[in-house]
């Protein structure tokens, strides 16, 4: 069993991902906010965070540059997605700065147990 942190403003795909990772023995966690999402990640310890890319205020961007400065950024495996379309040249900075992969939405849920190592 793995414990998930699911970061994203879609309440329709952390309602979906969510109960689809319940549903293979997972523990997961749901916030729809970076910031709270940051606020968790300092107060508990994830296996993996799923961390969406394109949110509202506090993007999945400002979450990992965030996790890079202070040096939180290898604890956890953070698996990004997104629906907007990104570069592989924007992936591969996110990439070095500490995530382990970016995966396009509708992310197929097969595919995001494989990334997670689940």
């Amino acid at each position: 069993m793995m414990k998930i942190l699911l970061i994203d403003d879609n309440e329709s795909i952390t309602e979906m991902m969510s109960k689809y990772l319940r549903g293979k023995g997972h523990e997961c966690i749901v916030t729809n906010d970076g910031r709270n999402g940051l606020t968790l990640i300092e107060q508990e310890k994830f296996d993996v965070i799923l961390l969406d890319l394109a949110m509202p205020e506090f993007t999945g961007v400002d979450v990992i540059d965030h996790l890079y400065k202070n040096g939180e950024i290898g604890k956890h495996k953070i698996i990004l997605f997104t629906a907007s379309s990104i570069t592989d040249e924007e992936i591969q900075k996110l990439i070095k700065k500490g995530a382990h992969s970016c995966l396009k939405k509708p992310v197929k849920l097969e595919v995001l147990l494989k990334t997670m190592g689940a």
